[in-house]
C-alpha cells in the first residue's frame, strides 16, 4: 500500500514509519486520556510523521517503564496524567519553575544526552481555558477539591492570576494544609486556606474545581454535593474522558454553569508540544 493509499484509509492518522518520532501520554488507567486525540491530527496535518500513543503504567512499575522509554532512541517525551504527576517529578533530572513549586509534572522531555526534563502546564492551561470560555478568575472566590499534582499546579496558577480567595479541600486535611503552606512560603500567596472535605459544602464560592479522580468511573461518588452551592457558581472538572462526568451532569441538570476538563488540555497543547519537542 502506498502512503497516499494509507492516508486515504486512515483519515487523520499520521504516517508512521522507521523515521517517526514517538511520544506518549502516561497514566493508569489510560481509558480517560485525550492527548492522542488532540496531538495525532495535528501531526498528520503537519506531515511530521510523529505519533502519540497511550501508555498504561501501574504505579509499581512506573520507574521501570520510564527508564525504558528514556533509553528508546526514537522516543521524544510524555504528557503525564493521573496518578503519576507527583511520582514522575521525582524521576526527572531537571524541573521547571512551576514543577519545582508544586512537586508535580505533566510533561517530560527525554534529551539525547539522557537528561530527563519535567515541567507542569496544567495550571496555565486551566486559567487560560477559564478565560477563553468567559470566566475571569481574578478576584474570585474559588474552591479546589483535592490536593494532588493537578491541584498543586492549578492552585499556583490561580494565585498568580490574582484570585480573591482560594480554598483547598481534601479528605486528608494535612495534605491540603501542606499545599497551602507551600503556596504561602514558596509562592508568597496569602489568600489561601485549607479545609477538610467532609466539612466543605461549597457555599459562597464563584467556582468549584474537582481535581480528584472521582468521575473517571460511572459508579464513583460525587466529589461534592451541590445542595448548598449558590446557583451562579461555576462547576468545573479536570477529567477529560468522560467529558460529561456524573458531577457535571448533575450540575447542568440543576442549572449550574459548567466548565469541562478538555479546556485545560486544549489551552496548553502548544506549551506541552513545544516543551517535549512534538510541535
Amino acid at each position: 500500500m502506498s502512503k497516499s493509499d494509507a492516508e486515504t484509509t486512515t483519515g487523520a492518522m499520521p504516517w508512521v514509519d522507521g523515521k517517526s518520532r514517538v511520544f506518549g501520554v502516561i497514566a493508569h488507567p489510560v481509558t480517560h486520556v485525550r492527548a492522542p486525540m488532540v496531538f495525532n491530527p495535528r501531526f498528520a496535518a503537519a506531515g511530521s510523521g510523529h505519533v502519540m500513543i497511550p501508555i498504561d503504567a501501574p504505579p509499581a512499575v512506573l520507574e521501570t517503564i520510564v527508564r525504558g522509554l528514556q533509553n528508546t532512541a526514537n522516543f521524544g517525551g510524555l504528557a503525564v496524567t493521573i496518578p503519576h504527576k507527583l511520582a514522575m517529578a521525582k524521576l526527572c533530572d531537571e524541573l521547571g519553575t512551576v514543577a519545582r513549586l508544586t512537586g508535580a509534572v505533566n510533561a517530560v522531555r527525554f534529551d539525547a544526552d539522557g537528561t530527563v526534563h519535567g515541567d507542569n502546564f496544567d495550571g496555565a492551561g486551566f486559567v487560560a481555558g477559564c478565560r477563553g470560555n468567559g470566566f475571569e478568575v481574578t478576584g474570585k472566590n474559588i474552591l479546589i477539591l483535592g490536593a494532588g499534582g493537578a491541584a498543586r499546579a492549578i492552585a499556583a496558577a490561580l494565585c498568580e492570576a490574582g484570585v480573591g480567595r482560594l480554598t483547598i479541600a481534601n479528605r486528608n486535611l494535612e495534605k491540603a494544609q501542606a499545599l497551602v503552606d507551600l503556596l504561602r512560603h514558596e509562592g508568597g500567596f496569602e489568600n489561601v486556606s485549607a479545609a477538610a472535605l467532609a466539612d466543605t459544602d461549597g457555599a459562597n464560592t464563584d467556582m468549584i474545581i474537582n481535581s480528584t479522580s472521582l468521575g473517571l468511573h460511572a459508579d464513583d461518588d460525587l466529589p461534592l454535593a451541590l445542595d448548598k452551592v449558590s446557583k451562579g457558581t461555576v462547576i468545573a472538572d479536570i477529567i477529560m474522558v468522560p467529558a460529561e462526568t456524573k458531577w457535571l451532569q448533575a450540575a447542568a441538570a440543576a442549572g449550574f454553569p459548567v466548565h469541562y476538563g478538555r479546556h485545560m488540555l486544549d489551552y496548553q497543547i502548544e506549551l506541552i508540544g513545544k516543551f517535549i519537542g512534538a510541535l
